[in-house]
């Protein structure tokens, strides 16, 4: 199968997806095999959704939408325009996912398959419906990817490489058991955000979309503020405000009632607004309904700070703070070039 073959299918996935994104579903005349696929696509979200709280329709067409807006020809070949990728030899490439927010491992799903290889998928137990579904809709648009996809809950065997994402812990004993196969293993990270106290309305509102969506739970989700000395929280908090129907989620609330309740226990020095505790704390990974902050003395400080912590940063949000920041409202948005861990897995499956 050529490089071209697999884009075009990956287009017509994305199409496929572009129907799910919106509020309302609607059908469209012009996807292909919609007639096999669509009902049952409505069916693996309800699934998903019944399987995991967290997981909710709202946030499930957001990473949908996501995914649509990726998978068009001219993102998929800008993203792939650097690398020579028909010379590969398909190589059996494992990837153990991660299960945080709907689909995130489908950036090396698709990297795997984009280079040439063939992929064998362990997911996590709590996102295991949208994926082996839109492999079967992959294989039905271009038939030459039967053969190439293999889902497993078993242990995994026969693989050539590796990518692995999971815990810190679960990290080091990935280390160990393939320390002797290619692989790129992920850990726990965080992103954060600078402030200066002069940032506008708009932007502060957008940095809400950073710490809120997914609940959370992702690693481009902003879990800590470094800030200026003297820092006047009002206008952060009023921008956080339309935010406040997320204390009606269950999951969301019981999680925002055990953590303040430990806080007041313990007579932490906190401030909250009913749905979202912001505490100082130096750590990066903060508990749900909670976001930590650091203040800075000064901004070069906090640079080499940044740069001599970075193994626990995937983002860092900011407005002509740094290079390579990413702008307000935007971390749950990311570029397909826009590789977790700044670890470029295209160019690590081309090397294989």
């Amino acid at each position: 199968m050529k490089l071209q073959e697999r884009i075009n299918a990956f287009v017509k996935l994305g199409e496929f997806l572009s129907q799910f994104s919106n509020e309302v579903i609607v059908k469209k005349d012009n996807v292909e095999h919609n007639d096999t696929f669509f009902d049952g696509f409505k069916h693996q979200l309800k699934l998903t959704e019944e399987h995991n709280g967290w997981f909710t329709q709202e946030n499930i067409r957001f990473s949908l939408q996501g995914w649509a807006e990726s998978l068009t020809p001219d993102n998929l070949n800008t993203w792939l325009k650097p690398y020579q990728i028909n010379t590969v030899e398909p190589k059996q490439v494992a990837i153990i996912m991660a299960g945080n927010i709907p689909l995130v491992g489908f950036h090396d799903f698709l990297s795997v398959l984009i280079s040439g290889h063939h992929v064998l998928v362990k997911q996590s137990s709590n996102d295991k419906h949208l994926l082996p579904y839109l492999a079967k809709y992959l294989e039905f648009v271009e038939p030459e990817f039967k053969g190439t996809i293999t889902f497993t809950e078993d242990k995994i065997e026969g693989f050539d490489a590796v990518i692995a994402t999971g815990s810190n812990n679960t990290a080091r004993y990935f280390e160990h058991y393939f320390k002797n196969k290619p692989s790129i293993i992920r850990n726990n990270r965080n992103s954060v955000a600078v402030l200066t106290g002069n940032e506008s309305k708009e932007e502060l509102k957008a940095l809400s979309e950073d710490i809120f969506r997914y609940y959370g739970l992702g690693c481009r989700n902003v879990s800590k503020l470094f800030l200026p000395k003297n820092y006047n929280f009002d206008a952060f908090f009023e921008a956080m405000y339309h935010w406040h129907p997320i204390i009606d989620k269950a999951k969301y609330a019981n999680n925002y009632d055990y953590n303040k309740a430990v806080y007041l226990m313990s007579e932490f020095d906190m401030l909250e607004n009913g749905f979202l505790m912001i505490k100082e704390d130096k750590s990066y990974a903060s508990p749900i309904a909670t976001v930590f902050y650091e203040f800075y003395d000064s901004t070069e400080q906090l640079k080499e700070k940044l740069d001599r912590e970075k193994q626990q940063i995937q983002c860092v949000v900011s407005n002509g703070f740094i290079e390579n920041e990413i702008a307000f409202g935007a971390t749950q948005k990311p570029l397909l070039w826009d590789y977790a861990d700044s670890v470029d897995s295209v160019e690590f499956l081309l090397a294989i």
